[in-house]
């Protein structure tokens, strides 16, 4: 089982699922047209931004919780062309 820390070791594409949310849920301006982004207008309640913040890291946990019980995986010899950028470090 994990705690809430290690919410951040559930990455996908090189960001934490609450790093991607801290990037795009902050308020922003287009200093193009001046119009504000801000994602605390998304919704009347004023829970969004916190029950949303409870979800990512319960489903990141979660995540982590599943990846950990699959089996190893069993690759099969690799072939006399494959890349060496393929290799595992």
């Amino acid at each position: 089982m994990h705690d809430n820390e290690d919410s951040n070791e559930y990455v996908v594409n090189g960001k934490s699922a609450i790093g991607w949310l801290i990037d795009r849920y902050k308020v922003t301006t287009d200093k193009k047209s001046s119009i504000t982004n801000d994602p605390n207008d998304y919704s009347d309640n004023p829970r969004y931004i916190v029950d949303l913040v409870e979800r990512v890291i319960r489903v990141s946990m979660e995540t982590l919780d599943i990846v950990e019980e699959l089996p190893a995986l069993e690759e099969l010899p690799h072939p006399a062309n494959w890349p060496v950028e393929w290799n595992n470090s």
